[in-house]
């Protein structure tokens, strides 16, 4: 019977670690500069790549985490109280590091059928 509720505490462990979501973050990219770092998401969070214009001539994007409500949508931000504004659409994701250029697809459910295994590997030793 310890063994069984111990296997379900690490299935379910797994679930609970994959629920913070990790995006890549980018303050603000000029043209197809954008340097980025990692971040975790809160709960109520998606991954978003922010893409506009500023100034009407300059290519801008943004990357990081946004609240779900503010996902697809395009807002106007001014600089400075002055006339200097851009316009910028963010559109969402719900995985790890989707809101990068594109990668290999399924590495986010590979890591997790690993981390599943690995969990219950564990569980049958200590038991």
């Amino acid at each position: 019977m310890n063994r069984i509720i111990l296997q379900l505490f690490a299935l379910g462990f797994c679930f609970a670690v994959v629920q913070a979501l990790t995006c890549y973050k980018c303050s603000l990219g000029l043209s197809s500069l954008c340097f980025t770092t990692n971040t975790t998401c809160n709960s109520g969070e998606r991954c978003f790549s922010g893409f506009g214009k500023a100034a009407g001539y300059f290519d801008i994007k943004k990357k990081g985490c946004l609240a779900v409500a503010k996902c697809n949508m395009t807002e106007q931000v001014t600089f400075g109280g002055n006339n200097t504004f851009y316009s910028m659409t963010m559109t969402c994701c719900n995985t790890d590091l989707c809101n990068a250029a594109p990668g290999l697809p399924g590495t986010s459910a590979l890591s997790l059928t690993l981390t599943t295994i690995t969990a219950l590997f564990v569980a049958n030793v200590l038991v």
